[in-house]
């Protein structure tokens, strides 16, 4: 009898896991765990090639488990998985909510939800429903609708509306709010020292304006926020979880924990701690396997859930009732039209969107003119990016200008190629000799060695156009420089239209 109990605990315990895994096919082990209780399996850029590639993947997992729940973390802009190889063909929040049109944010997340549906995907890690009103934030920015709480809160709404309108579930992250940190919780633990006075007034917002347009999951952030405890970071804190978006915001849907592996909480408690700390502090899936996707780690997060029922540190109850939200996504999943909805008028708006969301600043003493006349050289200023982004994800200007001009040059500069004092002058200045500058950076306020080669750049060719595709600092040296609120493809394009004149 008690290898039965276990057993069934076990099965209880696959059941609250989103593993991910290595591969475009299903491995056996996958599919051996579904047979044993898996209920759902999470996709990263490293499991997908093409649409038609997703679909017949997601198809041979659904195989076994017609209810099984595919999640992607799919935010169809600089974070982005099925255009990993290309760059998105949409915009990202950062540049909807530049535009602010809340029927165009509806109509380019409707798209991507018919991608996602087409390729068999049911739940999707998105939107990030984060106010950035810290702009040296390390790991939100251009993820964020913004700066400001009541455009964020109106485009989470319409985001997560167009999403589910396709069928594809949507995920508010991460709750109670990333936007205000200086720490990025994939390799610590961020803090947020504000009042709950000041929270409730800024960061929440936006994830009541979630709960009030139908978002079928939340995902908790990995961050310790003393006004509601000042032990425990969210995920794993009863507090947070079952008493403020449980209880405060009476969200009933699917609490799903940001990637469990993260240092933020793993460093604490361990990754198999963490796993039972967040499902007794009410999460009901967890994520797991950006990192470590392989069948021991599944292996060991649900033999940890079922000895700390059998242990007395998780109740059963609790986990029964975890296991019951999964299943109960998953039907409502299953009982929507196989067929993704239509919507009037949703065709391809991402590039036309992207350029809606350039902005061009001259200062009354700028001397280049936009078009530019003659073909540019192009440096561009390239960070280290987190682990959200996919580093191998196409970005920048040099492609989408040379689409336009094929004399167009250009070199890719980081940290490490201007350690040699003439570098900027031997990479960038001399290829640049009779050729109009263009000088692309990335978050570029939060990068001292960046801001001191742009500032170096602007200094010895006051005529560069600088573009910035992440955060538009309020310091622009330059006296011509444009906004895209971007990095993605469709970002690059549309700033090089305006270089170039081709609109």
């Amino acid at each position: 009898m008690p290898d039965q109990r276990h057993r069934r605990l076990t099965r209880l315990a696959n059941s609250v896991l989103q593993p991910g895994f290595v591969g475009t096919t299903a491995p056996d082990w996958v599919l051996r765990r579904i047979a044993d209780g898996l209920s759902s399996v999470v996709l990263f850029g490293r499991n997908i090639q093409t649409l038609e590639q997703v679909a017949a993947l997601t198809a041979s997992l659904r195989a076994e488990n017609p209810d099984l729940v595919i999640a992607v973390d799919e935010e169809a802009g600089d974070v982005t998985r099925l255009e990993r190889h290309t760059g998105s063909s949409r915009p990202g929040n950062l540049a909807l909510g530049t535009v602010d049109d809340p029927e165009l944010t509806f109509q380019v997340a409707h798209g991507l939800g018919r991608d996602l549906r087409t390729a068999g995907i049911s739940l999707n890690y998105a939107p990030s429903a984060d106010v950035n009103s810290n702009p040296l934030n390390p790991v939100i920015g251009v993820r964020s609708f913004g700066a400001h709480t009541a455009t964020v809160a109106r485009h989470t709404a319409a985001w997560i509306q167009g999403l589910q309108s396709a069928g594809v579930a949507a995920c508010a992250k991460h709750f109670p709010g990333h936007g205000d940190t200086t720490v990025d919780s994939h390799h610590g633990l961020p803090r947020l020292d504000a009042d709950a006075e000041t929270i409730a007034r800024v960061a929440l917002p936006p994830f009541r304006a979630a709960v009030e347009a139908g978002v079928r999951s939340v995902m908790t952030a990995h961050m310790l926020i003393p006004a509601y405890d000042d032990t425990l970071p969210a995920t794993l804190s009863p507090r947070i979880v079952s008493g403020l978006l449980r209880g405060e915001l009476g969200f009933t849907g699917l609490v799903v924990t940001d990637a469990i592996e993260m240092g933020a909480v793993s460093d604490l408690y361990g990754i198999t701690g963490a796993t039972v700390k967040a499902v007794a502090a009410g999460a009901d899936a967890v994520c797991v396997g950006g990192e470590n996707a392989e069948e021991a780690t599944t292996a060991a997060l649900a033999e940890a859930l079922a000895r700390a029922v059998q242990d007395g540190d998780l109740p059963e109850e609790r986990l029964a009732e975890a296991s019951g939200r999964v299943t109960e996504f998953a039907r409502w999943s299953r009982s929507l039209p196989q067929e993704a909805s239509q919507c009037a008028g949703d065709g391809d708006t991402g590039l036309a969107a992207a350029r809606r969301a350039v902005r061009v600043h001259r200062r009354p003493d700028a001397r280049t003119a936009l078009p530019l006349a003659g073909a540019p050289h192009v440096v561009e200023l390239a960070p280290t990016t987190h682990l959200a982004i996919d580093g191998g994800t196409p970005w920048g200007m040099a492609d989408p200008l040379r689409a336009l001009r094929p004399d167009t040059t250009s070199v890719r500069l980081g940290e490490s190629d201007l350690a040699h004092a003439d570098a900027l002058d031997r990479a960038a200045l001399a290829p640049a000799e009779g050729r109009a500058l263009v000088v692309v950076v990335r978050d570029a306020a939060r990068h001292s060695w960046m801001e001191r080669a742009l500032d170096g750049l602007v200094r010895r060719r006051p005529d560069a156009v600088v573009v910035e595709m992440g955060v538009p600092s309020d310091a622009a040296p330059a006296a011509v420089h444009l906004n895209t609120h971007g990095a993605t493809r469709v970002c690059g394009i549309a700033a090089a239209e305006v270089l170039l004149g081709a609109v």
